[in-house]
Parts: structure tokens; C-alpha cells; sequence
């Protein structure tokens, strides 16, 4: 019955994976409690300031960042199933340790250690999609599963909701100890996750030097860099712009997020099914240049009445997710298809350094521009978006798996 809908929606059949899809779900859901009140749990059970809690996850993320790299490595030299798990386990200590954490100090050691751990998941996790599923449908894998997680991160929204309506220490501990048991839920059903890397590719000579000097593949990480940073704008751009910059009320933000989170959880399939027959490079600059008329209908809103802005940051919304639906998929399968297998570790750390960077440089970047007025961050990523939309026909030309179609079938179906 769920392959028959998932075939509807797009999605491809899970077959033996069902273990690690599951245990992506549990950490969705689990990640989706703790999001929403990441910053407002320190402030309820420490004596720490909203500046001295903000100032010790920025802190944390800067010091992490070099982590990806390293891990990158570790992914190539002892398969991704390991550091996989690994950084399972970091979160999980890292969230235990929260519940007894009251100090500066403290916060920021826990939150480098469930840094580190969020990149080590995230830097073996397209090694092991690009491991599950066969080349020539891991479109449909990386949109199936980005969609997953998107509707996870909703369900646990919901939850954290209501630890926030009754506010008191318990419910937020509630949240952490909930968190770090999906995390270690998630090991568990994770432990079925076969090895990816041969063991005689596991020592590599000059490995780094070989990456560094993939001048196609750097090419793809400022694409990527492009489409990583207009990601960031809807959790970091647009709660404070409807809000504080238009004056809009608190529904219009709840509204924005639940549409995305439909059109991701239902659409995100379908749109990889249109993408048949479509050459990734034009999917991207498509995406590019969606995002840059969302960010248009954006700015626009700025001009309009309350009630009319409201509707028009709905819409603009709506069309950045169309640019997210987009991008998304064709930039997961690419980014590990471009990179050679004994190698994938080290190529997609430096596509989730991409990510690190973003989600590091955003969140004051934004609110410096949106201090000054409602112009100056849509043009800025109006000018970057169009930036993107440009590289994309010069990708299709240096890299050869962008100028390949999207086919949504498997070319050489992978064994069970």
C-alpha cells in the first residue's frame, strides 16, 4: 500500500532499505523537536543571555567547520556505514550533555561535539544514498529523501510546539532527552546499512591533491554554494522579515512554513518526474532563476499594504520552494556522481563545507542587510541567484554528468 503511494507521489520503492529510510525519518522528527527551541531551551534552563547563547552556537559552528574536510577523509579510509554511526553517537552525547549544561563554556563545547556529529551524518549521508540506489534514479532517491526529512522536521515542529505552549524546564528537557533518543534509535536501525568502500580503496596517495585540483568539480561547489545560501533564506530571511521589517502578524510565518513543508512532502516527486528527459544544467539554471523571482515577489511586498503583503510573502514563498524542489535533487545526484567512488568522501565533504558555510554566514549576514531596509537583502540575492543561473550552461560544458538527462530509471540496477 505505501509503495503504491510513494510510486504516485514519485518516489522511488524503498525494497530493502527500509531500515535506513525509517532511521532517516527518526532523525528528522527527532531534529524537528529540538530546531524550534534550540535557542530558547538554554534560555529557560540556564542564566545565560540571548547574546551569550547566541554567540556560543555561531562559536561552535566556526570552530566545526574544519571538521568536514576531516571527516571527509575518515568517510574514504573507513567506508561512510562508520562515521555514519559515529556521528549518531557524538549527537547523542552531545544532547545528554545539554541536560546538564549551565555554563558559556559548556554550551559551546556540546554544541562543537553535536556540530561535529551533524556533519559527520551529513558527510557520509550522500555516500550512502549514492550506495542504495543506482545511477540514473538518484534523483528520485535525494528528492524522496529530502522530502522525508522535510515532513519529519514538520512532525517534530509540532511536538516542540507544544513543550513551547507549556514552558516550563521539564517540557524542554522533555525535548532534548527526545531528541537524543531518535538519535540513538536511528543507530540502531542504522547498524543495516551496508559498507560502501572496498576495502583496497581505502588507503589513497595524494588524495586530497586529486580534489583540489578538479577545477569541474569546484566549479559545481560554487554552484552549490549558490543554492546553499538561498536555503538559508527561509528559516533566517523571512521569520524576521514578514514580521519585523513588513509588520506582518505571526500567522503569515506559520503559513510560509506549512506550505513548504506540503509542496516539499507531497510535490517534491512529482517534480522529479517532470525533470525526465531534462539536462541537469538546466534544471539548476532553472532553479536559479526561480529563486531569483521569489526573491523579487519578495521585495515586492515591501511596497504593498498589510493585508495584500501578507498574501504576496506566501506567494513569494511558494515559488522559492519551487526552486527548492528543483535544485535539490539534481544537486545531490551530481554532487556524488561527479566525484570518483574511492574519493566520494572527501568530494562531498567539501559539498557540505558548502552547507556549513551557508548556514555559518547567513544568519548575520541577513540581519545585517535586513537592518537596512527591506531593498537590500532581496537585491543581494536577486545578484546571487542570477550569478548561479549563470555558471550553470559553463557546468554543463566542463562537467559531464551535468550535461546528462535526468532519466528517473536505473541504468545498472544495484544488487539487494
Amino acid at each position: 500500500m505505501l509503495d503504491r503511494i510513494g510510486a504516485a507521489l514519485g518516489f522511488p520503492s524503498v525494497g530493502h532499505h527500509r531500515r535506513f529510510v525509517t532511521a532517516i525519518a527518526i532523525d528528522a522528527v527527532g531534529s524537528g523537536v529540538f530546531m524550534p527551541v534550540s535557542m530558547l531551551y538554554f534560555l529557560v534552563t540556564t542564566d545565560l543571555s540571548l547574546v551569550q547563547v547566541g554567540a556560543a552556537i555561531s562559536l561552535a559552528s566556526a570552530v566545526a567547520l574544519p571538521a568536514g574536510p576531516l571527516l571527509g577523509g575518515l568517510v574514504d579510509r573507513y567506508g561512510a556505514k562508520q562515521v555514519l554511526l559515529a556521528g549518531n553517537l557524538l549527537q547523542t552525547a552531545g544532547f545528554l550533555a545539554y541536560l546538564a549544561t549551565d555554563s558559556f563554556a559548556g554550551l559551546t563545547l556540546w554544541t562543537v561535539v553535536v556540530t561535529v556529529g551533524r556533519t559527520a551524518f551529513w558527510g557520509s549521508y550522500g555516500n550512502i544514498v549514492a550506495a542504495i540506489s543506482a545511477p540514473g534514479e538518484r534523483e528520485r532517491w535525494f528528492g524522496f529523501l529530502g522530502a522525508l526529512r522535510n515532513v519529519g522536521f514538520a512532525v517534530g515542529g509540532l511536538a516542540s510546539g507544544l513543550a513551547i505552549t507549556i514552558g516550563t524546564t521539564t517540557a524542554y528537557s522533555a525535548v532534548v532527552l527526545a531528541n537524543a533518543v531518535s538519535y540513538v534509535v536511528a543507530f540502531l536501525l542504522l547498524l543495516a546499512v551496508p559498507p560502501t568502500v572496498p576495502a583496497a580503496h581505502r588507503a589513497v596517495e595524494g588524495a586530497w591533491g586529486t580534489v583540489l585540483r578538479d577545477r569541474p568539480y569546484r566549479l559545481l561547489w560554487v554552484t552549490q554554494l549558490a543554492y546553499s545560501t538561498a536555503m538559508m533564506v527561509l528559516n533566517f530571511a523571512v521569520p524576521v522579515y514578514a514580521t519585523t521589517v513588513l509588520g506582518l502578524s505571526g500567522w503569515v510565518t506559520g503559513a510560509v512554513f506549512t506550505l513548504n513543508t506540503v509542496m516539499v512532502g507531497f510535490g517534491q516527486g512529482l517534480v522529479v518526474r517532470a525533470m525526465t528527459g531534462a539536462l541537469r544544467w538546466r534544471v539548476l539554471l532553472l532553479s536559479n532563476l526561480v529563486f531569483a523571482s521569489s526573491f523579487l515577489v519578495l521585495l515586492g511586498a515591501s511596497r504593498l499594504s498589510v493585508g495584500l503583503a501578507a498574501t504576496v510573502v506566501v506567494l513569494g514563498s511558494g515559488i522559492y520552494t519551487m526552486g527548492e524542489l528543483l535544485g535539490g535533487p539534481v544537486l545531490g545526484a551530481l554532487s556524488a556522481e561527479a566525484a570518483p567512488e574511492h574519493l566520494r568522501g572527501r568530494y562531498l565533504s567539501l559539498i557540505q563545507l558548502a552547507w556549513n558555510l551557508s548556514s555559518t554566514v547567513a544568519p548575520v549576514t541577513f540581519a545585517w542587510l535586513l537592518d537596512r531596509g527591506p531593498s537590500p537583502i532581496w537585491v543581494a540575492l536577486v545578484a546571487m541567484s542570477l550569478i548561479g543561473a549563470g555558471l550553470t550552461p559553463l557546468l554543463g560544458r566542463v562537467l559531464p554528468e551535468a550535461a546528462q538527462a535526468v532519466t528517473n530509471r536505473a541504468e545498472d540496477p544495484l544488487p539487494a
